[in-house]
C-alpha cells in the first residue's frame, strides 16, 4: 500500500514539473516575433508639373526613381503662377513648367530663391490659325493674340517679327511688349491673353501664338499645325526648378539624372516626333 501510494506521488510531482516547462516554453518570446520588420521607408518627391508635356515625361523618370527607391509624386497644375508659388511655400520639391528667362523674371518680381537645376527639352512656340491656311493670307486688322505675361509676350513678338509681321525697336529682347512695335504693316491688332486661353482664341483671332504644352493640350500639332515654328536652336529649354540650396540633395540629383537619362530622350524623340525636342 506503502508502495502504490509513493508511486502516485511521484507520477503526480513529474506531471507538474513537466506541465510547468511547458507553459514556460509557450510563454517565452520567439525569435520570430522580437527581430524588427525589414524597412520599406521611400523617399517622397513631390514635383509641380504641367499636364502636358512635362507630366508626361516625369512618368518616365517615375519609373526609373523608384528603383533608387524615391516616389517621384507629379502634382499637375495648368498655369505657370502656382509651380513657383508651391515650391517657395514648400508644398513641393521641385517643378517643371517653365523656361529660365520666365523664371528669371519671375523671381526678380515676387523675390524668391528658386533655381534652374537642368535643361530638359524644348518647346518651339508657333503661330496658329483656324482663319488662314499661310501667313500670307492675314488680312489688314487681323486680330493676333499671345501669352500676356512678360516673358512669353516678348518671345512671341520676337517671332511675328521673325516671320516678317511686325517690326520692333532696334536690340528688344525677351522683354518685349506692343508699345515696342515700330512697324506693323498689315495694323495687326495684338491682344495679350493668359497663355493657357491660347487655343480657344483660334477661333475668333486670325492669329494665336502659343506655348508648344498647351497646343499639345488642345491636341494641335506643332510641327504639322503650326503656320510659322521657332527653329530647333531656341533658347528657351524647359527646366527643372528646385529652392536655391535644395539643387545638392541626393534626391534632387538623382530625378536630374533620371530626367535627362537615355530613356526619358528616346521617349521625348519618339513621342512628340520634333514638336518636343531634348535639350540635353
Amino acid at each position: 500500500m506503502k508502495k502504490l501510494l509513493f508511486a502516485l506521488l511521484s507520477v503526480a510531482a513529474i506531471s507538474t514539473v513537466l506541465t510547468a516547462c511547458s507553459q514556460k516554453d509557450e510563454s517565452a518570446p520567439t525569435a520570430s516575433t522580437t527581430s524588427a520588420p525589414a524597412s520599406t521607408t521611400e523617399t517622397v518627391l513631390k514635383v509641380a508639373a504641367s499636364p502636358v508635356p512635362h507630366a508626361e515625361i516625369l512618368q518616365v523618370a517615375k519609373s526609373l526613381l523608384q528603383k533608387e527607391g524615391i516616389d517621384l509624386q507629379i502634382v499637375q497644375m495648368t498655369d505657370y503662377v502656382r509651380p513657383n508659388i508651391a515650391l517657395a511655400e514648400k508644398d513641393v520639391d521641385a517643378n517643371f513648367t517653365q523656361h529660365k528667362p520666365y523664371l528669371d523674371n519671375f523671381v526678380q518680381k515676387h523675390k524668391m530663391q528658386l533655381t534652374p537645376v537642368v535643361n530638359i527639352h524644348v518647346e518651339p512656340m508657333g503661330v496658329y490659325s483656324n482663319k488662314v491656311k499661310s501667313l500670307s493670307e492675314v488680312p489688314d486688322g487681323g486680330l493676333v493674340t499671345i501669352p500676356n505675361d512678360v516673358s512669353n509676350g516678348g518671345r512671341a513678338l520676337l517671332l511675328l517679327q521673325k516671320a516678317g509681321l511686325i517690326k520692333l525697336k532696334a536690340d528688344t529682347g525677351i522683354s518685349a511688349t506692343v508699345r515696342d512695335i515700330v512697324d506693323n504693316p498689315k495694323h495687326l491688332k495684338i491682344t495679350p491673353i493668359d497663355a493657357p486661353q491660347l487655343p480657344r482664341t483660334l477661333n475668333d483671332a486670325t492669329l494665336a501664338v502659343i506655348n508648344t504644352n498647351f497646343a499639345l493640350e488642345a491636341k494641335l500639332v506643332p510641327t504639322k499645325d503650326a503656320l510659322f515654328i521657332e527653329e530647333k536652336d531656341s533658347p528657351y529649354a524647359n527646366i527643372l526648378v528646385v529652392r536655391t540650396g535644395d539643387e545638392h540633395r541626393e534626391a534632387i540629383q538623382k530625378l536630374k539624372q533620371a530626367m535627362t537619362s537615355p530613356e526619358v530622350k528616346k521617349f521625348i524623340k519618339g513621342k512628340y516626333q520634333g514638336a518636343i525636342i531634348p535639350a540635353f
